[in-house]
């Protein structure tokens, strides 16, 4: 739902993507779907330049004025493939990296491909932000 629909062109990318994802918040609640059922997606990829996913990642925390958990779903994206240049099948480590980084900037849940590698890197980076136990 974060795609760029009903917001002022000239409105940056992370007031455009706050407000879709307030407006799929409402739209959900006035569907009956309780509250603690709603996640929000940033949307990376979806009719969004490199540079804007980039900021999406880097300024991640402020989907948290929302109040539900984020999800960032990067994996194989074209934006780790731009960057690196490398075919989807080859950006293991890009992945990694940003899987990494959006659990930084705080990310609840990613999308992967790679569960295995993926869990392992999710498993430490919340040990180191979130202070929490290896063996969640």
């Amino acid at each position: 739902m974060a795609n760029e629909r009903d917001t002022p062109p000239k409105a940056g990318i992370i007031a455009r993507v706050l407000a879709d994802l307030r407006a799929g918040i409402d739209l959900a609640l006035e569907a009956g779907v309780p509250p603690e059922n709603i996640i929000v997606d940033p949307g990376i990829g979806f009719g969004k330049t490199l540079e804007q996913n980039l900021e999406l990642i880097n300024r991640l925390s402020e989907m948290k004025s929302l109040g539900k958990p984020v999800l960032l779903g990067t994996s194989r994206k074209s934006m780790i493939g731009m960057v690196l240049d490398l075919p989807p099948e080859k950006r293991l480590e890009g992945n990694l990296a940003v899987t990494a980084i959006g659990i930084a900037n705080g990310a609840d849940m990613v999308r992967v491909h790679d569960v295995k590698q993926t869990a392992l890197v999710c498993r430490m980076s919340d040990a180191i932000i979130r202070r929490g136990s290896v063996d969640d």
